[in-house]
Order: structure tokens, then sequence, then C-alpha cells
């Protein structure tokens, strides 16, 4: 039985924001690398890019996130469900091991709490994005809107 929908009307919407998120994260990391340039990639010092701390390790880590996600994007065929899925996931965990190492020296991609904030504001919208993107058959969409509690 399916637990998200599947050929939601608005599915190309969804897949567009996720798009977005990538192009969020790859333009973050492109100026995050540009930002620390010369410091050491796991720096813990007062760069910020777009009002966020971040270091050398965070901003390639960017960068993987938002190839992967674009790529997921333009390839599409739900590959791009899976990717914004698994990746929203792993954005909230990373988030909020960052968030209770934030003021101590394990805090190794150099957060603030803006940057915890935005890391966990776009894993839940990546997650939405991944939820309601899937491409189904007629069948699997059928199946779908009978298993689903309507009140």
């Amino acid at each position: 039985m399916a637990h998200t929908p599947v050929n939601h009307p608005a599915r190309p919407i969804y897949r567009a924001i996720g798009g977005l998120v990538g192009l969020y994260f790859l333009a973050f990391g492109v100026l995050g690398l540009v930002a620390s340039a010369g410091n050491d990639i796991l720096a813990q010092d007062d760069t910020t890019v777009l009002g966020q701390g971040t270091n050398l390790g965070f901003s390639l880590l960017s960068l993987v996130l938002g190839v992967a996600i674009l790529t997921g994007t333009v390839i599409g065929r739900n590959l791009d469900v899976a990717i914004n899925q698994w990746l929203a996931y792993a954005l909230m965990v990373l988030g909020l091991a960052e968030l209770a190492f934030l003021q101590t020296d394990a805090n190794i991609f150099n957060f603030t709490i803006t940057t915890d904030i935005v890391v966990l504001t776009l894993s839940m919208v990546l997650l939405m994005a991944g939820m309601y993107g899937k491409v189904g058959t007629d069948e699997e969409n059928e199946a779908w809107q009978k298993a689903r509690l309507v009140l």
C-alpha cells in the first residue's frame, strides 16, 4: 500500500520546489567556497554567507547536495522523489546534530543558529517535495485513492 500520493495534480510544482532547494544549496556552496577560500576545511571562525555561518567543509557539502538534488530533478522518473526524501532525512539529522553541538568544539561545519534554522526548514521543504512528487501508473493512483481515509 502506498503511503504517499501518486500522480498528485501539483507534482510539477513540487518538483520545481525541489529544484529551487537544490539551486539554493548550489549557490550557497559556491558563495561559501569563495568566502572561505584559504581557510581550513573545518575552520570555526566568523565566516558567513547569506547571513549564515559556514566553512569550507559545509560549502563543499552544500555543493554536493545541490548537484545531487538538481540531478534528481532533471532526471525525474521518481529518482527525484527518492533523492529528495533521503537527503531531507539526512539534513534533518545534520541540523539536529549541529543544533546539539552549536556552542561547542564539535560544531565542525561552523553552524550558527541561522544556518541551523535554514537547514532544518529546507529539509522540511525537500521532504514535502519528495512526498508529493511521485509519479505512478493509474492502478497505483487508484490503489492510493482507495486507501485514503475519507472523512
